[in-house]
């Protein structure tokens, strides 16, 4: 089953606003088309009642982000639980751009457009691939961006748990900002010694005479 890559749904929804940064790209039907990547039967579906309802559900996937990278497991489980409910996934057997050597199907689990609406077809994607992801890699493993003001939401696959930025360009940005602040900091110790010290020889010079 593609489920791990079902999981990339619930990042692309929830990156689509960044909060910090007083930004959001999901303000047309275009926008909320372009979520659905390669899946394009899927985004033709979507209309502009489909925008409102997309935002909701972008705030419950972010409050199960922000709630795992609060170190709260409960809370994450049991948001995320209430949009399996809200949106079951209709899973069927497809064998489509699969094939074998001898041209055969290579049947596997796929996750079929949802009957009613564009906006419960993708949150049932990206709820259940989510939900794969926390079960199957731990729930730490779902994180918010630490480079200040980005709170993009990642999913961390590194070997050691390690990951701490949404992209290469925000660790490279956090790496920097910390470079600075200890130069910073070195610079106001250093001047800080020096006055000391200059401080010292004109009291040891004041006792002399």
């Amino acid at each position: 089953m593609e489920l791990a890559y079902y999981s990339d749904y619930a990042v692309r929804l929830v990156n689509s606003e960044e909060p910090g940064r007083g930004k959001d790209s999901l303000t047309t039907v275009e926008a909320v088309r372009g979520l659905f990547g390669a899946n394009q039967s899927a985004a033709r579906r979507a209309t502009d009642a489909d925008l409102t309802r997309f935002r909701g559900v972008r705030a419950r996937l972010r409050s199960v982000f922000e709630a795992a990278d609060g170190d709260d497991e409960t809370l994450a489980v049991d948001l995320l639980n209430s949009l399996l409910l809200e949106f079951p996934v209709s899973p069927q057997i497809s064998g489509h751009d699969h094939r074998d050597d001898d041209d055969r199907p290579l049947w596997h689990m796929h996750l079929a457009d949802h009957p009613s609406n564009a906006t419960a077809g993708y949150a049932a994607i990206a709820a259940m691939g989510l939900a794969f992801h926390l079960t199957e890699y731990g729930v730490d493993r779902l994180g918010l961006c630490e480079a200040s003001p980005c709170r993009n939401a990642y999913l961390d696959t590194s070997t050691n748990r390690s990951r701490r930025y949404c992209s290469d360009r925000c660790a490279t940005r956090a790496n920097v900002a910390a470079y600075r602040a200890r130069k910073r900091a070195e610079a106001d110790r250093s001047d800080s010694t020096g006055r000391s010290a200059e401080k010292a020889h004109e009291a040891t010079a004041a006792t002399d005479r």
